[in-house]
């Protein structure tokens, strides 16, 4: 009887039939509300719930209305649901201090400060957060007191990284023979090869881990879905659902928002690739007010609209102009660097191709790049543009690249055990993040004699890139590689707003803006002024009469004016249209 009843509940959510679920897909489409949602509707049905967050831009508080801490917290008004955040920074300090501490007061102050700084990198944070994941999914007690463990996990570059560690640490652990490598002593490694097994095994068991693929039906979130369905397959995960997120249908055709948005949905879901196409699948509603709080949430689980909503005319409020003046002022400086940056799904890559196709149009020579692993630079410029040239910057490449500088270099001089600890050493997973942050200062440098559009990662890993070039600077110590100059002048240029010009990009709702929001705390932090906010896809600004896409642009408007009364003294807003703004 409880089956049905939970079963009944989750018509509109992903079927459970695991103790253990995963969430993953392109950021925005809404991992951590159906997430969430399932969560919520577990409990409510009678089952203990444990929901994880393993995104470093984790909104997982916001949503559930309650503060999170990285042991399970109950959720007020949901008995028996409790949450939790991995917060990457803070496992990083416990990781260094269990690696560091028992060495203090033994061995000599310089001796401490040296390990403490092979600890303080941005892939020992990443190590050290997967060291709390693979506790809670490789170690049974760790959550034994729980029906179900939902992790809400991040964007799905990060995601697939995550997923892929520990067959990736467990072999760096196997083949090392050496003492120490950026991660610090392998004793710290070591000691978890069991608990790193059972986690690849709870991975790749059908019968204990459900593994969720949330997308919208829009291409580019189907496209990134379908990849990481063939990634995950070699992975030997097979236990995948499809959770299509935002599902929108005009209530009655003639009108031209609600139309070109219907018209989007089905000719996404009718390309869709066959392998995506053929797993089970669940249709979430687009909801017209968010999906921050409980009650919205129960909305998603309904599956359906409590009342349909009568046409209310939008308000009428002052918005801001669209890029163009935002792009004349960044014109006027001849050459420069442009990053967008903000929350997952909120359209950095196409706010960054905007403003690069503007400019090279303009005559500028224009570079539109990426450093993140989930962006489809190149699919927000339809044909070709003159003056623009579009990259991407390639972790493999990147990485073959910088092991064979350190290996000419400091490889030549040693004998055949040295360098056999050596390539040991470049085979370690933090050399990637190492070789990707030389990619992006050189792409930067770039921005000396032209434009420079670059479409940054979501924000965890972009402050993680950002906060780098001190741990950059000690691993160019440690294994010898040349420090080129666009890296000694990287951070420099970064602080300059003459020569870099940082856009935050958001939606009007409210977890993008007040993820926004702590994104720019972050960047003053870093010394990082923003020069300009945009914010994407407005439906106040679209002239929309549909009486649900009028009711989620009303919903907006406390939200353009927290950005254009409180945050920004440069705002520019971007009406909602079908393909995103302006290609080539």
């Amino acid at each position: 009887m409880l089956l049905a009843q939970i079963r009944v509940l989750l018509m509109a959510l992903p079927s459970v039939d695991t103790r253990i679920l995963f969430f993953t897909g392109k950021g925005g489409v809404g991992k951590t509300s159906l997430s969430c949602a399932t969560g919520l509707a577990l409990a409510e049905a009678g089952k203990t719930v444990l929901i994880v967050s393993t995104d470093p831009a984790s909104n997982l508080d916001e949503v559930l209305g309650a503060a999170l801490t990285q042991v399970p917290t109950a959720i007020p008004g949901a008995p028996g649901l409790f949450a939790l955040n991995i917060d990457p920074e803070a496992a990083a300090h416990d990781y260094k201090e269990r690696m560091v501490g028992p060495y203090r007061g033994i061995l000599p102050a310089a001796a401490i400060v040296a390990m403490e700084e092979q600890f303080s990198g941005a892939c020992t944070v990443e190590i050290a957060a997967f060291d709390e994941f693979a506790k809670l999914l490789g170690d049974p007690a760790a959550t034994a007191q729980f029906d179900h463990v939902i992790f809400d996990t991040a964007p799905t570059g990060h995601t697939l990284r995550l997923l892929t560690l520990p067959s990736a640490w467990t072999e760096f652990i196997a083949s090392s023979t050496g003492g120490a490598s950026c991660l610090g002593p392998l004793a710290g490694l070591e000691k978890q090869k069991a608990l790193y097994a059972a986690t690849v095994a709870q991975l790749a068991d059908p019968k204990a881990t459900t593994l969720v693929l949330v997308s919208r039906p829009e291409h580019s979130a189907l496209r990134e879905a379908e990849r990481t369905r063939g990634e995950l397959a070699e992975l030997g995960v097979s236990n995948l659902r499809l959770a299509l997120n935002g599902v929108f249908t005009a209530a009655k055709p003639g009108d031209a928002i609600a139309d070109a948005m219907t018209a989007r949905g089905r000719h996404a879901l009718a390309g869709m690739p066959s392998g995506l196409a053929g797993l089970p699948r669940t249709d979430t509603l687009f909801l017209p007010r968010g999906t921050v709080g409980l009650d919205s949430l129960r909305a998603m689980a309904a599956g359906r609209l409590t009342s349909p909503p009568a046409y209310e005319p939008m308000p009428k409020i002052a918005l801001p102009g669209g890029l163009e003046a935002l792009v004349a002022e960044i014109a006027d400086g001849g050459h420069g660097v442009v990053m967008t940056m903000g929350k997952g799904g909120v359209g950095k890559t196409s706010v960054a191709a905007a403003i690069a196709i503007i400019l090279a149009r303009q005559g500028h020579q224009v570079t539109l790049s990426t450093t993140d692993p989930a962006a489809h630079v190149q699919d927000a410029v339809e044909g070709k543009v003159r003056g623009l040239t579009v990259t991407r910057i390639d972790p493999e490449w990147e990485v073959a690249r910088y092991r064979d500088e350190v290996l000419a270099k400091a490889g030549g001089d040693l004998d055949m055990a040295g360098r056999a600890m050596l390539e040991e050493d470049l085979r370690s997973p933090c050399t990637e993040e190492i070789a990707v942050f030389r990619a992006f200062s050189r792409t930067v440098d770039e921005g000396k004699d032209r434009f420079v559009i670059l479409d940054t990662a979501p924000t965890g890993h972009t402050i993680l890139l950002l906060d780098a070039a001190e741990a950059y600077h000690r691993e160019v110590l440690r294994t010898q590689a040349e420090m080129p100059d666009a890296v000694r002048s990287l951070l420099p240029r970064l602080r300059d707003p003459v020569f870099t010009k940082t856009i935050i990009v958001t939606l009007a709702e409210a977890t993008p803006v007040h993820e926004a929001e702590r994104l720019q705390a972050d960047l003053a932090r870093a010394g990082i002024t923003p020069f300009a906010w945009v914010i994407n896809q407005s439906l106040l600004a679209s002239g929309t009469t549909d009486p649900l896409l009028a009711q989620r642009g009303k919903y907006e408007v406390p939200f353009i004016e927290r950005v254009t009364g409180t945050l920004s003294t440069r705002t520019a807003l971007i009406p909602w249209m079908e393909d995103g703004v302006a290609k080539g």
